[in-house]
Formats: structure tokens, sequence, C-alpha cells
């Protein structure tokens, strides 16, 4: 076995067994791997886009707003942060707006930020949380594995040359297929499947952790770089691994937003508001 697999190996292991370990204790342990993978997504995508060269005040700005964000996911939950985030991104658009630098930074402030937020929404305090998080990741995890594979088998038209000329639509049906079958095999462990909504809702996610890995691959091609950093061996960077479990997690978030206002805006945990509609 080569080198560079051994090591890719090893570190997709120890980095599922982080994952999931941090996921079945739930609570401030995955709060605190939430932040952490806000904070490294920021740190790469300030990286990329080369914030701190063009705008060091704007970046240094953006640090804060993630360390407000990251304190208050871990101290207050992730409700109430939505509104300060939206108030960070808004102040860092006027920055640029008034002041000129790149349009990079309230993107990076509302992309890394949501990721904390939305990863510890998902997950909350309850049992259905865990399940839902589970969800999310099969769906994602299903999607990305089996659209390779499938696409590698087949072949066939690419999905988007121009951004990831690897990709191919056959790859693309074939691994939100597989991600629909994985969600549902997952909700099935805890519930009964009733009606279409779960198939509908692993449907979303995996295209929408195809979107994300399209938006990361456009952003690296955009400034030239092949992989986010060099933070995990074998893998290059975090937004590589967390590109499509990110999109999948803001579609979540903003599904169960728009159930909470045609339900009158009654609160539940989010998990139960995403599988028990």
């Amino acid at each position: 076995m080569q080198t560079e697999l051994r090591l890719r190996i090893i570190s997709g292991i120890v980095l599922a067994a982080i994952t999931l370990g941090a996921t079945w204790a739930g609570g401030t342990v995955f709060e605190l791997l939430s932040v952490a993978i806000a904070l490294l997504v920021y740190y790469e995508w300030s990286t990329i886009t080369r914030l701190a060269e063009r705008d060091f005040q704007g970046n240094a700005f953006g640090w804060l707003s993630q360390a407000v964000i990251a304190a208050l996911i871990l101290f207050d939950g992730a409700h109430v942060t939505l509104l300060i985030l939206a108030a960070f991104a808004a102040i860092a658009a006027l920055w640029v707006f008034f002041r000129g630098g790149s349009w990079w930074l309230p993107g990076g402030i509302v992309y890394a930020g949501l990721t904390g937020i939305s990863l510890s929404a998902i997950r909350g305090e309850s049992h259905i949380g865990l399940i839902a998080m589970i969800f999310v990741f099969a769906v994602v995890w299903a999607t990305d594995i089996f659209a390779y594979f499938t696409g590698r088998a087949i072949g066939g038209p690419k999905l988007a040359p121009r951004i990831s000329p690897g990709k191919t639509w056959s790859g693309a049906i074939g691994g939100t297929i597989s991600g629909v079958i994985a969600g549902v095999c997952v909700f099935l462990t805890d519930f009964s499947l009733d009606g279409v909504w779960i198939p509908l809702l692993a449907f979303a996610l995996s295209v929408s952790s195809q979107v994300g890995d399209l938006f990361e691959s456009h952003i690296k091609r955009r400034f030239g770089v092949k992989d986010s950093s060099k933070l995990i061996p074998g893998h290059g960077g975090v937004m590589d691994r967390v590109d499509g479990l990110v999109f999948a997690c803001f579609a979540a978030l903003l599904i169960a937003m728009v159930q909470v206002m045609f339900a009158g805006g009654q609160s539940a945990p989010m998990g139960a508001i995403l599988l028990a509609p």
C-alpha cells in the first residue's frame, strides 16, 4: 500500500472516530467540535482568499466575529447566535462598501459562522438530535463516496467541467440515490417511515452537499489552490473534508426555520423539527 494512501486511510479513520465520538457525547463536547471546525474553516477561507493581505483590519474583524460566535455557541446555544452573525455580516459588508476591501470578508464570516451554528443546532441536546446529526452524516458521506465510485464506473457527461472536471452527472445521480437510501436507513433505526418527507429531506441534503462541494471547488479554482490547507495529513484541509457537510447543514437549518415559520413559531429541538415535521 502506498504511503500516501495509508496516511489518508489512517487520517480518515481518526477523523471519523473523533466526529462520531463527539456526536455521541453531544453537549459541550460536540459544541467544541462545531466551534473548532468553524474556526478552522475561517482560517482556511481567509488564507485562500488572502484576506489578511488585502485588508488586515477587516480580517481582524472577521476573527473577532468568529470568536464571539464561538463563545455564544458554547454558552448561549445556537439560536440567538444567528442574529449576532447577521449583524457581524452586515457590519463587514458596510466596511467593504465604504472603505473598500474584499467581499470575501462578509462571505467568510457567514460561511464559517453558519458552519458552527448549524452543526450545533442540529445535534442539540436531545436523542433525536443525535439521530438527526447521524442522518445528515449518512446522507453526506454516502453521497460523496458513491458519487465518486459511480462516476468512475459509468462516466458520461461532466457535471460542471469549468469548476470540477472530474465530476459527472452519473456520479451526481448515483450519489444522490445512495444518500437518500443511507438517510432512510438511519431514520428507520429509531422510527417507522410514514410518507415521503424523509426521502425528500435526504434528497435535498444530498443535492445541497454536492452544491457545497462545487462551491469550494470554485473558490479553490478562483484562487489557484489545490487544497484548502495542509492541516489533515493525506486529505488537505478542513474545508476539503466538510464542504458538502457544511452546505447540507445550511440546508437543514433553513428547512427547519421555514418549518417553524409555518408552524407559527413553535419552539422544539431542531432535530425533531427536521425529522418529525
